[in-house]
């Protein structure tokens, strides 16, 4: 078990935001393992494609192993305010980039040491040694973000926001201490701490400090806390509503992943316009159309003019994709 003791002003100074890079990273592990996503599936050739890069391999080197639970914290600063997620994830490459090599060696260096069950890759030792260690992690994080992540991001920021509105909700009926207590069945809250069922013991005071609570999505069904950067709290817990009766669901990220596109093909089984699938869907026409142009690109979706309107409908593609996509 491990504990995170809190004061008032904790609790006065939780926030919510998600962590792009925890994200990335999470996606990142997934393709370098040929590992397939619970609910988003394989990551896919771009993903894979991305890790061919050094400094994206870079990134690989610093993550655990089967068996190990600590990931240096400095891959995963803190998340900002802003309620954009480009300047959210500029925000954190910025914040890698400049990290010290103070930092650098104590957490790659000494901290793999002491966690891990075998030595760091000469490699990264090396570039460790080099002092270019923050300028190419954060080069790493970016170059992957645009390869693998960036396209299809609008879909999985709604689940995030989602999440998010669900857990202001529970604050409004319920109170802070008692959403700390339901971010997941592993995450408790006694009144003075969070308490987390880990594989190891320990106990961090964190009262005074910023508490930042990061809804994950492909870190799903995961959690994780971080807590090695002074005045830097992070906790990632799995996101509300992430693998729960979504019917059909997409069985890759790339180019379709999550309800919305799923949504929208479901509608498609005849032509229908962008307009029309707004109203069916709730979304709004400028998300319908981004999402349609995507599937399109995928070849899940054909379209045709008919007078001033556009119409779509699903190809055989799409109808293959959802019957391989149902519940299980």
């Amino acid at each position: 078990m491990f504990t995170l003791r809190v004061d008032a002003e904790t609790v006065a100074r939780t926030r919510f935001s998600p962590s792009l890079a925890a994200e990335s990273l999470a996606w990142l592990k997934l393709a370098a393992e040929s590992g397939r996503h619970p609910v988003f599936g394989d990551p896919g050739a771009l993903a894979r494609a991305s890790l061919a890069h050094p400094d994206v391999a870079l990134l690989l080197d610093l993550l655990p192993q089967t068996g190990e639970v600590y990931t240096p914290d400095l891959l995963t600063p803190q998340p900002g305010t802003s309620s954009r997620p480009a300047d959210l994830l500029d925000e954190q490459i910025a914040l890698i980039e400049a990290t010290t090599q103070d930092d650098v060696e104590e957490q790659v260096l000494s901290y793999t040491q002491f966690h891990w069950r075998r030595p760091l890759p000469v490699t990264a030792r090396r570039v460790v040694e080099s002092g270019a260690m923050p300028r190419r992690l954060a080069n790493g994080l970016a170059r992957f973000w645009r390869d693998a992540l960036a396209e299809d991001w609008a879909t999985l920021q709604a689940v995030v926001e989602r999440d998010i509105t669900h857990r202001a909700k529970g604050i409004a009926a319920r109170g802070v201490g008692a959403v700390l207590g339901e971010l997941h069945p592993t995450i408790g809250w006694t009144g003075d701490a969070i308490t987390l069922a880990k594989p190891f013991d320990g106990e961090a005071d964190i009262s005074g400090r910023e508490l930042v609570l990061a809804p994950g999505v492909l870190s799903w069904p995961g959690t994780s806390v971080q807590i090695d950067v002074p005045g830097q709290v992070v906790l990632c817990y799995p996101a509300h509503g992430v693998g729960a009766g979504a019917g059909h669901r997409p069985g890759r990220i790339a180019p379709v992943v999550g309800a919305a596109r799923a949504s929208l093909l479901g509608e498609l089984e005849t032509p229908r316009s962008t307009a029309e699938l707004a109203g069916r869907t709730g979304y709004a026409a400028g998300t319908v159309s981004y999402h349609l142009s995507a599937l399109h690109r995928a070849g899940l979706v054909s379209r045709v003019r008919d007078g001033r309107y556009v119409l779509y409908q699903r190809t055989a593609q799409a109808v293959v994709l959802l019957e391989g996509a149902g519940p299980g």
